[in-house]
């Protein structure tokens, strides 16, 4: 796919399931679970143990079933280390623009963090493919429909901190997707699965 392909595709839930696990065993088993339950979007964090080994294998794994990307990715060489396990997205709490050019250059989507204004535009004038509002929790949806309101180029994903009862809020403030983890996680698979489905409906209903 082209790179917009994969960006329409990472963000057409409106939602990424970001995974921050303690172990490899600890992240694939929840990426698995969350891609059962019927997740297409899945964030492997970097800060995870062997977690380009897990993007690797999670990537083979599911085919075309789900996007696995990387989070948390600080740097180029991360960047380049991370498309070659085959992450299909790049995501990072920061603006590195050596991040964006590794990603680009290989057809990778970059999704960098940004909690300012200022930020955000700069994201853009480096070709970011969506800007990820990072903390969410230093803002509000009502701070996101203002930003929206002035940058409505930008499509925004408010990450971190983020409870699944909430999420719709910051979709109808107008983020393009959201980021969760252990809140859409949490649980045995029956729960999750339930918990994804309920979620997707409310997230749709918040689209319009």
């Amino acid at each position: 796919m082209y790179r917009w392909e994969i960006t329409r595709a990472a963000l057409a839930q409106r939602v990424l399931a970001v995974v921050h696990g303690e172990s490899y065993d600890q992240a694939a088993e929840i990426a698995g679970t969350l891609v059962s339950a019927g997740i297409t979007s899945v964030e492997i964090a970097l800060t995870t143990p062997f977690a380009l080994e897990a993007v690797a294998t999670l990537s083979r794994e599911v085919g075309d079933e789900a996007l696995i990307g990387a989070g948390t990715v600080l740097d180029g060489h991360s960047a380049r280390m991370a498309v070659e396990a085959g992450a299909r997205f790049l995501a990072s709490p920061s603006l590195d623009a050596e991040v964006l050019r590794t990603g680009h250059r290989y057809g990778v989507p970059v999704f960098p963090g940004a909690g300012t204004p200022t930020e955000i535009l700069r994201a853009l004038e480096l070709g970011a493919d969506a800007v990820k509002l990072f903390p969410a929790s230093s803002h509000r949806p009502g701070g996101l429909r203002e930003i929206h309101a002035e940058l409505p180029q930008a499509a925004m994903v408010p990450s971190g901190d983020i409870e699944v009862d909430s999420a719709p809020e910051w979709i109808a403030a107008g983020a393009a997707a959201i980021g969760l983890g252990a809140s859409l996680s949490e649980g045995d698979r029956d729960s999750v699965t339930k918990r994804v489905g309920e979620l997707l409906t409310r997230l749709e209903a918040a689209a319009g």
